[in-house]
């Protein structure tokens, strides 16, 4: 009893910890919009997306020395294009398009798109709980950052709803492939992030043109996304999506949205009303909801802990299984079932 309870408070502290670990990135991407507004260039997000990703896949990669092997030259470029190449200019499409608060609405559908896809690809077993959950980190998103000036155009929508998908199907595949034996988190990061960054150089200079003339602030700007918001938030989110579940990594992404609004109070003088704290209410709801076994989830799994713990003490006793008596009955041969 005592040993069972140390190792699940044990299992409970490490789960706690990969969470926090993973949700500083959303933390730090949030800030993203105010570092872009108030210290980068303007009009160049996408070359600003360029800086976060391939300077830090470069540099982790020459701090690992460690390239691809075999299939993962192709399935690590397959990730870094949706995780960032794709990812990025949707992004950019859909913040040009649309009012900001309706960018960040379309782009919290991603755990919903997750829990389908975690059906689809990773055969999970559908889940109301995760649908209702993320339903809610929807709305919960939409009212701290919707305006009542919030239009819809169609090519804006479609590239929110396609950024959100694009990103929600490179996580899905993260998970399905795991990581190889040979790439720790910082190699695994960094295949990703140049193969995001070479796909965004040609994308970059097509779509802005010549790079802007950089200052001070501007070099700020450009080391804290390449850094903190490139190289150690990537880092940390993909180790997150290889050890914990991947409905729960992707509703850590609705923090991204939130902290943006904060900086908004913080740093802009702007304010939240009693909708936006209520969106906030459940949108946090709906992070630590993710966080947690649905509860039929959470008694299956107790019931076969139950059997299995039975099935051990029915091999107790000079290493003989017992035979159950329906067994017996039948004149089945004596083996384990």
């Amino acid at each position: 009893m005592l040993d069972s309870w140390i190792k699940a408070t044990e299992t409970g502290r490490v789960r706690l910890r990969d969470t926090a670990l993973a949700a500083f990135a959303p933390v730090v991407w949030g800030s993203t919009s105010v570092v872009t507004t108030e210290l980068l260039p303007p009009a160049h997000p996408l070359f600003a997306g360029l800086l976060r990703a391939l300077p830090a896949g470069l540099i982790a990669l020459a701090a690992t020395r460690t390239l691809p092997r075999g299939a993962w030259w192709w399935k690590a470029a397959v990730l870094g294009v949706l995780n960032i190449g794709l990812f990025f200019p949707l992004l950019f499409v859909a913040a040009e398009r649309l009012p900001g608060g309706v960018a960040a609405t379309l782009g919290a559908t991603q755990p919903l798109i997750v829990a389908v896809l975690a059906v689809a690809v990773l055969k999970e077993s559908p889940s109301a709980w995760r649908f209702a959950w993320g339903v809610t980190g929807v709305v919960g998103v939409g009212l701290v950052v919707l305006g009542p000036a919030a239009g819809f155009g169609v090519a804006g929508v479609l590239a929110g709803l396609g950024g959100a998908a694009t990103m929600a199907l490179g996580v899905t595949l993260t998970k399905k492939w795991g990581r190889p034996a040979e790439a720790g988190p910082t190699a695994f990061a960094a295949w990703q992030l140049t193969a995001g960054g070479l796909f965004l150089v040609p994308v970059t200079f097509l779509v802005e043109g010549a790079p802007p003339a950089v200052d001070v602030p501007a070099v700020l700007g450009y080391l804290w996304l390449g850094l903190a918001g490139g190289l150690l938030a990537y880092v940390l989110w993909f180790r997150g999506i290889t050890t914990l579940p991947v409905t729960s990594v992707a509703v850590l992404g609705l923090l991204s949205p939130m902290v943006a609004a904060l900086l908004g109070v913080v740093v802009l003088g702007q304010t939240l009303g009693p909708v936006q704290l209520t969106g906030f209410a459940l949108a946090l709801a709906a992070i630590v909801a993710g966080q947690r076994s649905r509860p039929g989830a959470q008694i299956r799994q107790h019931g076969r802990r139950r059997a299995a713990a039975g099935h051990q003490r029915a091999l107790d006793g000079a290493g003989v299984a017992v035979v159950p008596a329906h067994v017996a009955a039948r004149g089945e041969p004596d083996r384990l079932p």
